[in-house]
């Protein structure tokens, strides 16, 4: 396991996501939106992973209202991508219930290092492609019959989030 609990104000996460293509307003000092999160950074500080779970009334779309949703990977260490994101499904999976459509991310494949498909990394790790948006971005889903076992972040445990009966 690669991953370690952080949060949407963690400095190097910040950092890290400035330098990412989505990232809207450089000066803020949190890349994620409102919801439920969970944000994972790596031991060096050079990869960072967000995931947000918004409740499904206040998704503004008509696909995948209930899903868990990628809302920014950052890989500059030298661990594959596809390796750290399927760790990273799996520390979502330890924290959340799997929601029905699984977990859904969009690319850019304007803004991405041109590949024979755009979202490589993430189809290496189970993701397929499953349409666009309105503005043109890759659709990509894993389904959760696809994803990997739920496994708890370095330093982390279950009982920190669960409730006692």
């Amino acid at each position: 396991m690669n991953w370690y609990l952080s949060h949407q104000a963690d400095r190097r996460a910040v950092l890290l996501a400035n330098r990412h293509y989505s990232r809207k307003n450089v000066d803020s000092k949190q890349f994620m939106p409102p919801g439920r999160q969970l944000v994972l950074i790596n031991a060096e500080g050079s990869a960072v992973w967000g995931t947000s779970w918004p409740r499904e009334d206040c998704v503004d779309r008509s696909w995948f209202r209930d899903a868990w949703m990628c809302v920014i990977f950052r890989n500059e260490s030298g661990i594959l991508s596809s390796q750290l994101i399927a760790e990273a499904v799996a520390c979502t999976r330890w924290k959340y219930p799997t929601p029905v459509a699984g977990m859904v991310t969009m690319i850019d494949a304007g803004k991405t290092r041109r590949k024979r498909d755009p979202g490589r990394c993430y189809r290496k790790a189970g993701f397929i492609h499953v349409g666009f948006t309105k503005a043109g971005l890759y659709i990509l889903q894993l389904k959760p019959e696809d994803m990997p076992e739920a496994a708890t972040p370095n330093g982390s445990t279950l009982a920190l989030w669960e409730v006692s009966p």
